[in-house]
């Protein structure tokens, strides 16, 4: 059973792993409080820590997390990963902007007809919005 919500999110995400850039930014699967679910080239073992980025929220998130499972799926690896030194103020923040940016996106497609990737989205609801996301 989760203790989080977890939420959609097509956000550009960088992962490290032994001070390497595993990929470029690929998007995230979800995202809660508790951690978040990524994709990746390459298999993780669990319990290994891994630095987390993401470029597009401004200010950038980064934040270390730990594996707590990885699995093969097509050409990839889905990844959970669980937050470990963040604190919760900035882990709330950070996920709520990102929450904001997905309605964004789901308004736009909406309301103008346009489909926006989340990096697209990220960088318009930035431009728009994040001087006054308190």
């Amino acid at each position: 059973m989760r203790n989080f919500i977890r939420h959609p999110s097509d956000i550009p995400i960088a992962v490290h792993y032994a001070g390497r850039l595993l990929n470029q930014p690929k998007p995230l699967n979800n995202i809660s409080l508790g951690g978040l679910s990524l994709q990746t080239d390459m298999y993780l073992e669990r319990e290994s820590m891994i630095d987390i980025e993401i470029p597009v929220v401004k200010p950038v998130f980064r934040a270390r997390a730990k594996v707590i499972w990885c699995q093969k799926k097509d050409d990839h690896y889905d990844v959970g990963a669980e937050f470990v030194e963040t604190g919760e103020t900035f882990k709330a923040r950070m996920v709520e902007q990102v929450c904001y940016i997905e309605h964004y996106k789901n308004e736009v497609r909406e309301k103008e007809g346009r489909v926006l990737s989340g990096r697209e989205a990220a960088m318009e609801w930035i431009n728009k919005y994040a001087k006054d996301f308190k």
